[in-house]
């Protein structure tokens, strides 16, 4: 099942879970993304998303696992989430990878709450996210929706932002 949003700046895209076939089109994509969008999507140096990445991006028997492409209007992909919770579905977490060309239109920001309102269904009580710190146009969109920042403790060069959901988030 297709959902279209519509983010601030009138762009259109549809966003559906992904499925095997779109393997090939995934590789291409992150041929448009950015040096630092891919380290800061797999926090790590990557010159190049190899098959077995890119395998567990598009095919995923795990339940706990979802996830998402988002195309444009005409057919292109422009990014790519994956929402992965725990064993007790409580807490997922949120990755998200925007095409270079495609960044500043307001995806992230629809990408985002999409996915929240999704987790929000499965009964997930918050979403998190580990972020470089230095990935500040990220930080800035999640404490735009209500994200907590800090530090992470293990790692000063990351950041764990959290988002309470559902009645967690009202209480």
């Amino acid at each position: 099942m297709n959902d279209t949003l519509t983010t601030h700046t009138g762009f259109r895209f549809e966003v559906r879970r992904a499925r095997p076939e779109d393997e090939p089109t995934l590789a291409e994509f992150f041929t448009h993304v950015t040096p630092e969008d891919l380290r800061f999507r797999f926090l790590g140096a990557v010159k190049e998303v190899s098959h077995e990445r890119l395998a567990a991006m598009t095919r995923s028997d795990d339940a706990h696992i979802h996830n998402f492409v988002a195309f444009s209007t005409d057919g292109m992909l422009i990014a790519v989430a994956t929402l992965a919770s725990d064993r007790a579905d409580r807490t997922g977490e949120v990755a998200i990878c925007i095409r270079a060309d495609r960044k500043h239109l307001g995806v992230g920001w629809n990408l985002l709450a999409h996915i929240s309102k999704y987790a929000e269904k499965l009964g997930l009580e918050a979403i998190e996210s580990i972020e470089s710190r230095e990935n500040r146009a990220a930080i800035e969109v999640e404490r735009d929706m209500g994200f907590t920042v800090t530090t992470d403790p293990d790692d000063a060069t990351l950041v764990l932002v959290r988002r309470e959901l559902g009645a967690r988030a009202a209480g």
